[in-house]
């Protein structure tokens, strides 16, 4: 976290602490059992994983308080994969959360698909999803709300147009983007929040469990993270 963050939040004197959600979630209902389950399983997350959410946790909470937007990008190598996950869930918690001026991103440092296998994963968790494109960089529609716009998901640049250039934080999901893209520019904080890949798992008999594993993960520490900052 860099120095300018720092003294913000100490400033604040910002005190995390998990809350639970008693008001309605303008969520998809479909979404509900995945959700429920994500809250469950808090106290599966290890301490340390637990650290590196808080610093994204603190780092939203002082943009909201200061009455500014919140912007968080997820980046991986190919925004095929982890970052689009990371990105709709913590779009997901943040709705249900009721944190208005939170807006989740994802992007790469490089281009190819948000790869299929991802978007069978998040309809089986329960989101709505409909292609708006086709071809070899298809736009999907993720529905999680019947009140919010679907988040468009396709691979891009983290620099690309419709991504914050300023003044938000960079999420490494992937240690391969972590080590290969060491400044991420327009990045006021950056945090290594690494996911195992579950690319590893194509073509194999274990795919669909590995994918909705890496899915449950995510959500299960988006939801914490967003927990942190609701007061």
């Amino acid at each position: 976290m860099n120095t300018h963050c720092l003294s913000l939040i100490m400033m604040m004197g910002v005190v995390l602490t998990g809350v639970a959600h008693t008001e309605p979630a303008d969520l998809l209902e479909s979404l509900n059992p995945i959700v429920r389950t994500a809250i469950a399983e808090f106290s599966n997350i290890p301490e340390e994983r637990k650290g590196e959410l808080k610093q994204i946790a603190l780092f939203v909470q002082s943009q909201l308080s200061a009455g500014e937007a919140a912007q968080v990008i997820f980046i991986c190598t190919h925004n095929s994969r982890r970052s689009h996950l990371a990105q709709i869930w913590a779009q997901t918690a943040a709705t249900y959360y009721n944190l208005s001026g939170f807006k989740a991103f994802s992007g790469g440092i490089e281009v190819t698909a948000c790869n299929e296998r991802t978007i069978a994963a998040l309809k089986r968790a329960g989101f709505a999803i409909t292609e708006q494109t086709v071809g070899k960089n298809p736009v999907y529609l993720v529905k999680y709300s019947e009140k919010a716009e679907p988040i468009r998901s396709y691979s891009k640049l983290y620099q690309a147009i419709e991504n914050p250039h300023s003044n938000f934080l960079a999420v490494m999901t992937c240690d391969h983007a972590d080590s290969n893209c060491p400044m991420v520019r327009g990045a006021s904080v950056r945090v290594p929040v690494h996911y195992a890949d579950p690319k590893i798992a194509d073509g194999t008999p274990g795919e669909t469990a590995v994918y909705d594993e890496r899915s449950r993960q995510i959500a299960r520490e988006m939801f914490y993270l967003m927990s942190l900052v609701k007061k």
